[in-house]
């Protein structure tokens, strides 16, 4: 394994997110190679010092008021127990009992769409960096896309869309199938001089059309569009710019065939 191997590999150790198999292999290399093994060490001093630091976010006084008027006022009732008061129902809300009750004030949706989000491109993060372990990157290797396309038939419910961008600098290289939020995906791959560009595509119910929107995780950058049903995460080391431009290709081609 070569310390630029082992260098990818390192965050997926030290977050548990390795096989036994290849976390051996990244554990014997260090045992021989002091730039890794010190910046493991790096990392897990950094890890440690955000747990024992107090980063978690604190609600202002101001959201609280705004979930607090977005409760239900308590009714008189006869011959019943009283209602809980307010903070009671909001102590249960912060253990989860009231989220039903305030999710139609629209508060508690927006945060668990934010969160889901990131989930999602955190998973995103988690497939481009397996795909770079040896032997991981492709199921089909062609740089063809008529040779590509077809390969995902009957493997997923929708095949994603494969454009031959090597005119325009980003060279197709092969597909796989991955498995992201619990369900298989195609993921589309892509070389950019040195560098992978995994580009990931699932099927969704809406079919507007999302601009591109661009997030930094972990180092690598994400770009993430809907269009037609599909939604699609461009992820890569590449710089935001070199991405958008990939980003900018594919959506130009594809408009390009639809009108073709």
């Amino acid at each position: 394994m070569t310390c630029e191997e082992a260098e990818v590999l390192l965050h997926a150790l030290i977050d548990g997110e390795l096989d036994a198999g290849h976390a051996r292999e990244v554990e014997a290399h260090m045992a021989g190679c002091a730039h890794c093994a010190a910046l493991m060490q790096e990392y897990q001093e950094i890890r440690q010092a955000m747990a024992e630091s107090d980063v978690q976010y604190k609600a202002p006084p101001e959201l609280r008021r705004r979930i607090e008027q977005a409760l239900p006022q308590p009714q008189p009732q006869t011959n019943v127990q009283p209602p809980p008061n307010r903070r009671a129902v909001l102590r249960g809300f912060a253990m989860g009992s009231a989220v039903s009750a305030i999710a139609a004030t629209g508060l508690v949706a927006i945060v668990l769409r934010n969160d889901d989000a990131q989930r999602i491109e955190a998973e995103m993060v988690s497939a481009h960096l397996r795909s770079l372990q040896a032997g991981h990157l492709t199921d089909v290797i062609s740089t063809d896309q008529h040779t590509v396309k077809p390969w995902f038939n009957g493997k997923l419910d929708v095949s994603p869309p494969v454009i031959d961008l090597t005119a325009q600098g980003f060279t197709l290289i092969g597909g796989r199938l991955d498995y992201v939020d619990a369900r298989a995906i195609g993921a589309v791959v892509y070389r950019r001089r040195q560098h992978v560009i995994n580009l990931f595509v699932a099927q969704t119910a809406n079919t507007e059309r999302r601009a591109a929107q661009t997030a930094t995780l972990q180092g690598f950058n994400i770009r993430r569009w809907s269009d037609r049903g599909l939604n699609y995460w461009a992820v890569s080391d590449l710089g935001a710019d070199e991405l958008a431009e990939f980003g900018e290709k594919f959506e130009g081609a594809m408009r390009a065939n639809k009108e073709g």
